[in-house]
């Protein structure tokens, strides 16, 4: 994969050359002006930039209205206008980044040769409601060991408390060559849902946004990579990336026998590599890119329901759902602040496309997902985002493949200069991966089995100035089968309810 990702930079660099001989390339748009004065900074859109270094940021905030939320939670980025698994009553509630992540960040890029740039970006996440790093593994252990009628609001994210829990990462770029960066950056799958999300990724009105299995290629804590390289080119209308993420954090200590001890299990080595590769263009008013995706060791954590942190049943395991293996004797690490993890090998591919047709912006796109286990297992002990560590894993969980799909459309109407209205669509949907297959509703549903979920969303906004608007709207969701159920273990356990009705309204400051 590196020698690929070395050739790509030399055929970029022929093209370079080929490219200079023909003249310089276009301007690029000329972007918002330095602030000279704090009316400016309040009034335009003015940047603070210095030198080529620019601060920036965001707070959005509102609040809403739940048909079946959970108490909140001071770690949760995301609000609760999705259905969620354990959501069990109505509620008023302070909704955070309802159209877009509330953090700051800094980034530069500095001439230092004719037409050869540094650049770098460090950027991070804060919870509006609490002033706490957005921090989605601690919405899991903050509830360890409690009941389910007990929980607060449960997900799982890319950000996990890392000081730079959005992206971090510094490179060169080059009119002619394109950018290569090193560091945490967003996956390929990401920038794309950001482009061809009707709802721009808005947590209260985009699924996509809102849970990352499509920006991730089957899992959300691969909607960013660390120590990943990343190279961009663009050629006239024509636009290329490539990706490669390697391998860092602990693989754990596994064993596939049912009598396993700490002194009897294997340390593993970690294999989560992953690649990608994205291919688009623009002509007139459409646009469109593909975009595939490689992960291995792909991890989906779990709330702790039922699981290895859960007081009646303090147990490691790390085999599957349906035959756990659980450690003898004493625990290899300890389960109050850690999480439970599925692991994966995931396959995905993805086509998007976008189409203006003033005052109308139509978007839309598909993406197909194929996850196996893991060729590599991971044991008791492996790290997942944020350097947090797994005190129980299913490596076995899948029967047999896993094809997940998800598709999406949309519409943003612009009503005038400063309002816009969108309305969005998505659904994903899975097959029946149980072996033998027994899904029915008279046999009962597990996670295993064919499902849906559903969302729609409709939401307006509205500029007052360049940099504060205002937003109403709802959204809508509900599942159905397999991706009713809260959890694989065993016969599984049923969503509290199976449809979530989410109104929100709030502002946002950007600058």
């Amino acid at each position: 994969m590196r020698k690929s990702i070395l050739a790509l930079v030399v055929v970029s660099a022929i093209a370079g050359v080929a490219r200079a001989a023909e003249g310089p390339p276009p301007a690029a748009p000329p972007g918002p002006a330095d602030c000279g004065s704090f009316h400016d900074f309040v009034a335009t859109d003015c940047s603070l930039t210095w030198n080529g270094i620019t601060l920036y940021g965001v707070y959005d905030v509102g609040v809403g209205w739940v048909s079946h939320g959970l108490p909140e939670n001071g770690y949760n980025y995301e609000g609760e206008s999705l259905i969620n698994r354990n959501g069990n009553h109505s509620q008023f509630l302070v909704a955070p980044n309802n159209l877009q992540q509330t953090g700051l960040g800094i980034k530069g890029k500095v001439e230092f040769l004719d037409g050869w740039y540094a650049v770098f970006n460090a950027s991070t996440g804060i919870n509006p409601q609490s002033g706490q790093l957005a921090n989605m593994a601690a919405t899991n252990t903050t509830n360890n060991g409690l009941p389910r009628s007990s929980y607060s609001e449960t997900g799982d994210g890319a950000r996990a408390g890392q000081p730079f829990n959005d992206e971090f990462y510094g490179g060169i770029s080059s009119a002619y060559l394109g950018t290569l960066t090193f560091g945490r950056q967003r996956a390929l799958g990401t920038d794309a849902m950001l482009a061809y999300d009707p709802a721009g990724g808005a947590y209260s009105f985009s699924y996509i946004g809102y849970n990352g299995t499509m920006a991730g290629g089957g899992d959300t804590e691969d909607t960013r990579w660390d120590n990943a390289m990343k190279y961009r080119l663009n050629l006239g209308p024509i636009h290329f990336g490539a990706m490669y993420k390697f391998v860092d954090g602990s693989g754990g200590c596994y064993s596939a026998s049912a009598t396993w001890t700490a002194a009897t299990c294997t340390p593993e080595e970690a294999h989560n590599s992953a690649y990608g590769f994205d291919l688009g263009g623009e002509y007139a008013k459409f646009s469109a890119d593909v975009v595939f995706q490689r992960v291995y060791q792909a991890i989906s954590v779990l709330n702790p329901l039922l699981g290895p942190e859960s007081l009646t049943q303090p147990y490691q395991s790390t085999v599957n759902s349906i035959n756990t293996n659980r450690i003898n004797g004493a625990n290899l690490i300890g389960t109050y602040n850690t999480e439970y993890g599925i692991v994966t090998d995931n396959t995905a591919v993805m086509v998007a496309a976008k189409y203006t047709w003033d005052p109308f912006k139509f978007l839309g796109g598909y993406e197909h997902i194929w996850q196996t286990n893991p060729a590599n297992p991971l044991g008791i002990g492996a790290s997942a985002q944020g350097g947090y560590l797994l005190s129980g894993v299913e490596d076995k969980n899948l029967d047999s493949p896993k094809i997940v799909q998800v598709a999406w459309t949309g519409v943003k109407y612009a009503y005038d200069g400063k309002t816009d209205i969108t309305v969005s669509y998505y659904r994903q949907w899975q097959n029946d991966f149980r072996v033998p297959s027994t899904c029915s509703p008279a046999a009962g549903f597990r996670s295993s089995c064919s499902g849906y979920l559903n969302e729609g969303s409709v939401y307006a906004d509205h500029h007052f100035t360049k940099r504060f608007d205002a937003y109403a709207g709802v959204a809508y969701s509900n599942v159905s089968g397999g991706l009713a159920i809260a959890i694989p273990h065993g016969p599984g356990v049923p969503y509290n309810y199976n449809n979530n009705l989410a109104p929100t309204i709030g502002g946002r400051f950007a600058f």
